[in-house]
């Protein structure tokens, strides 16, 4: 009789579940144990999108939705088009999960509940044998003289096994970096990567919760640029415009310290055409006080700030108002520029950027080119996405292929 198929999957997250599942559905005679050193399964899963969970992006295409990682673009198109988001939609699909689709092509469970992937998932472990274990963290990971790994947790002690998934998130502690070092891995220090921008300016202050339906965002000095929605928060400036540009510029913007100048163009238009609209308006509305015009598509609150700062009191009418004046307005309708003083994490969208280099990964398997029976998912490897359910639909495609693989069934 064969000897059973011994694996280990470190992390209990998207990518590792995923990947555990995978697995045991394909071969059942592997004995999959999955260890996750916290008291908390598939965190991230039952924060994001606000507790709805973001499970992927209506992009079918695998070529296009590579595009949408800044890092791994490229070697994602492969594994991307092996198991896509048409493919994560009929695996929750046959588990009795049905998704939805939002405007902005972002998928949620259509209960809006995070909870209905986590127990899905916990689930489809429990039914094809998956033995999970909590405050279970890999200490150490050696290769076996005869073959496999000997796997020391905190927990357990010493434990042999056939294979091994490396499925720990982030590139930081031990199992995410100084173990795929030991074993021959090149890995990218994580920094992060999906973030907002610390602001305190007058313009801003007062205004938390207002959002820019479509504005420009873009880093001064830099190609950086991303049009979307931009709300302004406590803290500075957030929404998915912002979260995009953070995650293109994730690396160069950790290089400044998160200090850089921020141009918006609130209006969606070139400053000479906004001027000419404001021109056109102080002909037509002499008498009109300027702060309360609802103009170039601006927000009523942001537009009285817009006028103050270009140097306008408050109850200026269109009469005083001179050519420099309104030059000086249509600029910070379309060119305002904001001091970035630092960042915070989008607690929801928590990813970094780095891990271990993808060219030593077989992206067909998701094994070590290094190290024969290790294999790797999700964000310990050099992949991130932008925000949009891009993160997630790695984890269960890196998963996957993690799994079928180490099942010996290919994908």
């Amino acid at each position: 009789m064969a000897e059973p198929n011994r694996v280990i999957v470190v992390g209990g997250g998207a990518a590792g579940f995923f990947g555990a599942i995978a697995c045991a559905e394909a071969n059942h005679a592997s004995e999959v144990t999955l260890h996750e050193s916290t008291a908390h399964l598939l965190a991230k899963v039952r924060v994001s999108g606000g507790g709805r969970c973001n499970v992927t992006h209506s992009c079918f295409d695998a070529r296009d939705m590579a595009k949408r990682y800044p890092r791994g673009s490229r070697e994602l198109i492969g594994p991307l088009s092996r198991f896509g988001p048409e493919q994560t939609i009929a695996w929750y699909a046959k588990r009795g999960v049905e998704l939805k689709t939002e405007k902005d092509g972002r998928m949620f469970p259509v209960t809006d509940s995070s909870a209905t992937i986590v127990d899905c998932l916990t689930a489809a472990a429990r039914n094809c044998g998956v033995n999970v274990r909590t405050g279970s963290g890999l200490r150490s990971l050696v290769k076996s003289a005869g073959g496999g790994f000997v796997a020391t947790l905190s927990d357990l002690g010493e434990v042999p096994c056939d294979k091994v998934l490396l499925a720990t998130g982030g590139a930081k502690g031990p199992a995410g970096q100084s173990i795929p070092e030991s074993l021959g891995h090149t890995v990218t220090p994580a920094v992060p990567s999906l973030f907002t921008f610390h602001i305190d300016d007058p313009r801003l202050t007062g205004l938390e919760g207002l959002s820019v339906p479509m504005a420009e965002a873009t880093v001064k000095g830099t190609k950086l640029r991303e049009l979307g929605p931009v709300l302004v928060t406590h803290w500075g400036l957030s929404g998915p415009a912002i979260l995009r540009l953070s995650a293109w510029g994730a690396r160069d913007l950790h290089k400044v310290d998160y200090k850089f100048t921020l141009c918006v163009n609130w209006a969606e238009r070139a400053t000479d055409r906004a001027k000419a609209e404001l021109e056109a308006e102080r002909a037509a509305h002499p008498k009109r006080q300027v702060s309360n015009a609802t103009l170039l598509g601006i927000p009523a609150r942001l537009w009285v700030r817009l006028v103050i700062a270009s140097g306008l009191a408050a109850d200026a009418t269109w009469s005083g108002v001179s050519n420099d004046k309104l030059k000086a307005l249509a600029l910070q309708a379309t060119a305002a520029e904001f001091s970035v003083s630092g960042k915070s994490m989008n607690k929801e969208e928590f990813v970094t950027c780095g891990g271990v280099s993808l060219a030593e990964v077989d992206m067909a398997t998701m094994e070590s080119r290094k190290c024969a029976g290790l294999y790797f998912a999700g964000e310990v490897l050099d992949i991130d996405g932008i925000t949009g359910g891009f993160n997630f639909q790695a984890a269960w495609t890196t998963g996957w292929q993690a799994g079928r693989a180490m099942a010996g069934v290919g994908t």
